[in-house]
């Protein structure tokens, strides 16, 4: 294997790929990134056996081959090239890749090639193009609420769903649960509904936008038994499924609410970012509701306490209510921009955010037991 790419593509496509790259796998190759080159040009892969990724590398190839290198120290290697170009080449008896790149020159050892599997290659029965831009502001308004305990696998996913004109992801860790349905402008032609990874989803999201998605760039989705591939602007992201039923997310919501307020969502969400400083080692965030007026509080012994009031459009029997200040954090930061309806029964049911321009964002999040 030989070839030469630019220093700036190289460490671009290397701090995409290397993301995915294994930090605890006892394989060694999966803590790698392969290597690529064939005659039409290069690719960078890497895989930690749950998601996998692959980006091309704009490359002159002289001779055609692959190798895995660890990933961490390539990105290092990669940030530290003098030159504006670096060649690569496989030296099978000395079992490195020598890397020249102006004056500089490393020799790198190979990882074992044949233990980084083979990554799926799109297409199959069940294809599905869908907006890329539409796709990634779903993911972002709901991927917050999925669950990190790994316990609870079914939890650490998001179900997405596509048909006709509407995509809908859901995302719930049992404490707060996102709902996002779009709109599409387009009716798809196909459709899918499948639980996949979180951190899969997330990541795709991240490749979105770093390669600049807009609003005419289009998705490709593969769908399989266990399996789902994602191509977008050449790169390929591939990510097992997650076996089980997802939760049915409408049982959970409440049938009818005692009180429905219309509140400016960013004003509220400045105003519980503020006093959540104070809302330390799991103290709860107070939301103290009276005629008219909101009081959000928190306090936290050795610590300190805060506490801001707002005219709200509250009427009826003043209660206060708590919840986790992250949770209600993330759910005001994903509903949009403009006004939201907070929907309320009483102190120890759930609370609804819902975007009040009717976007179809769903945010239902459990309170905390308050201590009087």
């Amino acid at each position: 294997m030989k070839f030469s790419t630019s220093c700036a593509d190289l460490l671009a496509q290397l701090g995409v790929v290397s993301r995915v790259a294994s930090t605890r796998s006892a394989v060694q190759a999966l803590s790698g990134v392969q290597l690529n080159a064939t005659s039409t040009g290069a690719e960078l892969r890497a895989t930690d056996m749950e998601v996998g990724l692959r980006v091309p590398l704009e490359a002159d190839v002289e001779r055609e081959g692959a190798v895995v290198l660890p990933a961490r120290l390539m990105l290092e290697v990669a940030r530290s090239l003098p030159g504006d170009a670096a060649s690569f080449e496989l030296r099978p008896a000395e079992q490195d890749v020598e890397v020249v790149s102006g004056s500089a020159r490393f020799h790198i050892r190979t990882l074992r090639g044949e233990d980084f599997p083979p990554l799926p290659e799109p297409g199959g029965e069940n294809v599905v193009d869908v907006p890329a831009h539409a796709f990634v502001e779903t993911i972002n308004r709901v991927a917050r609420s999925a669950s990190r305990d790994e316990t609870r696998p079914i939890l650490t996913g998001i179900l997405v769903s596509a048909s006709g004109d509407e995509l809908r992801m859901v995302a719930t860790d049992s404490y707060r649960l996102s709902v996002k349905e779009t709109k599409l402008d387009a009716p798809l032609e196909g459709g899918f509904e499948a639980n996949v990874p979180a951190r899969a989803l997330q990541e795709l999201a991240r490749i979105a936008q770093a390669g600049g998605a807009t609003q005419s760039d289009s998705l490709t989705v593969s769908v399989r038994s266990n399996q789902i591939v994602f191509e977008i602007g050449g790169d390929v992201l591939s990510s097992r499924l997650i076996d089980g039923q997802f939760p049915n997310y409408r049982q959970l919501l409440p049938e009818a609410y005692e009180h429905e307020l219309t509140l400016a969502s960013a004003e509220l969400a400045e105003v519980v970012r503020r006093i959540s400083l104070m809302a330390q080692k799991n103290a709860p965030l107070r939301l103290a509701f009276r005629e008219g007026e909101l009081t959000v509080s928190a306090q936290t012994p050795d610590v300190g306490e805060a506490s801001e009031a707002m005219p709200v459009p509250f009427a009826g029997e003043a209660f206060e209510i708590g919840f986790n200040p992250e949770f209600l954090r993330d759910g005001l930061e994903s509903a949009a921009d403009g006004d939201l309806v907070l929907k309320l029964i009483s102190p120890l049911r759930p609370g609804l955010i819902e975007s009040a321009d009717g976007s179809g964002f769903l945010y239902l999040i459990m309170p905390i037991r308050l201590n009087v």
